[in-house]
This record gives C-alpha cells, sequence and structure tokens, in this order.
C-alpha cells in the first residue's frame, strides 16, 4: 500500500481522517509498523493526494491530520478498455493492474468463449470490484475510482454500444494473427479490445472490424490475458 486511500466519509472538517475499517487498519499496524508522528502518503478517493500526518493509531482507529493533500493524482490513460470477461481469479489481478496502469473506463464484455458460470462469480459484485480497484489505486498513489461496465451480450454491445464509443476514439482490437504490430506510444484518445483466452471466434473478429476497430497483434507469442493486457497498455502508452 503507497498510499493510504480515504473515503469522503472518513473526513471530518476537512482537515482530519479517521480510518476505522480492518484492512487499513492492519495494514497500517503489521505493514507500515505505523506509530503517531508518521508522516504518510495519503489520498481522497476522487479528490488530491499528499503528506498527511498520522496523529493517533489504536486497535480501533487511525487518526490523520489531511490538511496538506495538495497534490493532484497522475494522469489517466486515454483509453477505454473492453476486455472479455475472465475468469474470475485472472479477473481480479487483472483489475488491479490496470487500475494500477492508469484505464478509468473499463467495459467487460461476454463472447462465445467465455464462460457462463465466470458471470455468477461473487467477483463480479459491486465490493469485490471495488476492492480490486482501491488495491490498484493504492498501489499507484492515484486516488480516480475507474468506472466498469459489464455487457453481457456480444451482439447487442457491437451494435448498441459501440458506436458511441468509437466516436472521437480510434478502436484498436488486440487479437493473434492481425496484420499490424501493435502501436506505440499513442496519445489519441483509444478504445482498446481484448479478447478471453481462446480469443474471439472468427465472427466476433469479424463484428469488432466491421464495427471500425483496427486489428493489431503482439508478436508470434501467445500470452495470458492479464499479461496481454499490461503489454498492451506498457506499449501503447
Amino acid at each position: 500500500m503507497n498510499l493510504i486511500l480515504l473515503s469522503p466519509e472518513d473526513i471530518e472538517n476537512d482537515r482530519l481522517a479517521r480510518v476505522r475499517d480492518p484492512r487499513r487498519l492492519a495494514h497500517l499496524t503489521e505493514v507500515h509498523r505505523a506509530r503517531a508522528g508518521d508522516v504518510m502518503a495519503l489520498g481522497i478517493a476522487g479528490g488530491r493526494w499528499g503528506r498527511g500526518e498520522l496523529l493517533t493509531l489504536d486497535a480501533h482507529q487511525a487518526v490523520f491530520d489531511v490538511a496538506g493533500l495538495d497534490q493532484a493524482p497522475p494522469p489517466p490513460l486515454p483509453v477505454h478498455l473492453v476486455l472479455a470477461l475472465p475468469r474470475p481469479r485472472m479477473l481480479a489481478r487483472t483489475l488491479e493492474h490496470v487500475t494500477a496502469l492508469g484505464v478509468k473506463e473499463l467495459t467487460l464484455l461476454n463472447t462465445r468463449r467465455v464462460e457462463k458460470s465466470y458471470w455468477q462469480s461473487p467477483e463480479l459484485g459491486d465490493d469485490r470490484i471495488r476492492r480490486h480497484l482501491v488495491l490498484g489505486l493504492e498501489q499507484a498513489r492515484d486516488t480516480r475510482i475507474p468506472t466498469v461496465t459489464l455487457a453481457k451480450g456480444f451482439r447487442p454491445f457491437v451494435e448498441d454500444r459501440l458506436p458511441a464509443l468509437l466516436a472521437g476514439r480510434q478502436g484498436l482490437l488486440a487479437h493473434p494473427g492481425m496484420a499490424e504490430a501493435c502501436p506505440r506510444g499513442v496519445e489519441a484518445p483509444t478504445l482498446l479490445v481484448v479478447g478471453p483466452e481462446g480469443g474471439f471466434i472468427p465472427w466476433e473478429v469479424e463484428r469488432l472490424l466491421a464495427a471500425g476497430c483496427r486489428g493489431i497483434h503482439l508478436g508470434p507469442r501467445i500470452l495470458r490475458v492479464e499479461t496481454a493486457v499490461t503489454a498492451l497498455l506498457s506499449r501503447l502508452f
């Protein structure tokens, strides 16, 4: 945890913050071995971050002085990531990774090779998703929580939602065998589409290309989804 992320409900009178949840308290005591008087990196969800003094810490709460939080969070990546829903364990790691890298808009998409059981996973609960997003923010010293949208139908997504998402953005479809290598140093707003393990089926590739996406690849190696997404974002931006 490189940042103690505070919610607006933690703040009192714009100067003090009280942390009471067990996860953050345990991290402060067991990992940071924090003591009153320590100055730590703090951030307010959706707001600014900076350094604040730990005033008191006990088994029930930590109290911080947050008057000096005056730094803007890192800039977000100019990307909307559309990701075929991974298996639950991989989803958890991927959410943390892409959040730490600066993704702020994410759509989880159903495709032919996404197992139906994945959509029943507890990892898709709002609380679980938020937990993984927060872990990614804490890693990267960021405060802006990403927006995650579920798209449980491929055809409705491509026909009804994709055209609006592509308005003002370039669309990139990352899929093995595409003709164009993944570009580097992209600055333009981008929609990046990444398939499931096993890839998109040919019909899905055709529909995405017909909708206006350009096909790109990362080379001859076939990567796990979490590896491919991290490599794509790092290379593109």
